[in-house]
């Protein structure tokens, strides 16, 4: 009751990374772990500490033998769209493609298939058991999102990722056909697009994403816009979904 009547003495799990002074290292337990692009360590991933975050411009990376950080990096990845360059095989995929898009028709098998894609540079997958169980709970409250890529009735590919409050934090991508998980990238951003948003956080850049006009920027110019983002959904100028 108090923290619905007296929202002000909610209680907050991360401090605000605007004002946050970001140690070279830090001691958990017996260890010292680098730690100047994150937040904190071992703060119990829920959809309640998940939801803060993401708003706070942080996301979790689970890492084995590690309490899980939390991350707000100092160089963050972002695409924005007037940057975004569509290769020549990828346009001409795009005119021919077959497939069928579809949105959050069916996230728990987008994300059971992140967590399942091979990723060898990675050794392994973030997306453990946990990470599902929590995202899908978020996808329950409106909170986490996923596009779908369809050829006839089998899901060939798709994305995931969270609404930051007019910020869409891309987390996950998959394809079992090519270029599905391009195409189901070109397909969120129309969609975002047509409902006055002009970038997304892909978090940390990729080759793959850097290919398609991704840019890193400082992590006070990216908190700076995800707060103008977050006013101008308040204000009806933006929504995602």
């Amino acid at each position: 009751m108090t923290r619905k009547l007296f929202p002000q003495f909610e209680q907050s799990y991360f401090p605000d990374p605007r004002t946050y002074a970001f140690p070279d290292w830090a001691l958990v337990g017996d260890y010292y772990y680098q730690a100047s692009d994150i937040v904190t360590f071992g703060t119990p991933l829920t959809a309640e500490t998940a939801a803060e975050a993401y708003r706070k411009g942080i996301f979790p990376w689970y890492m084995r033998g590690i309490p899980l950080p939390w991350y707000c990096p100092e160089q963050r990845a972002v695409l924005e769209f007037k940057d975004l360059h569509i290769p020549r095989s990828l346009a001409k995929a795009r005119r021919q493609q077959p497939f069928k898009f579809t949105i959050d028709r069916d996230f728990g098998s987008v994300m059971k298939a992140c967590a399942a894609a091979k990723r060898p540079e990675q050794g392994g997958t973030w997306i453990t058991g946990d990470f599902q169980r929590v995202y899908t709970e978020l996808h329950k409250k409106g909170m986490a999102h996923s596009v779908e890529v369809w050829d006839g009735g089998t899901l060939v590919g798709g994305l995931y990722g969270v609404d930051a409050g007019g910020v869409f934090c891309g987390e996950s991508m998959f394809y079992r056909a090519p270029n599905a998980s391009k195409l189901a990238l070109l397909y969120l951003i129309d969609h975002l697009r047509s409902r006055g948003s002009d970038w997304l956080d892909i978090q940390v850049m990729t080759p793959h994403m850097e290919a398609l006009g991704a840019k890193e920027i400082r992590r006070v110019d990216f908190l700076d816009r995800l707060r103008l983002a977050q006013d101008q959904k308040q204000k009806g100028l933006i929504y995602c979904f």
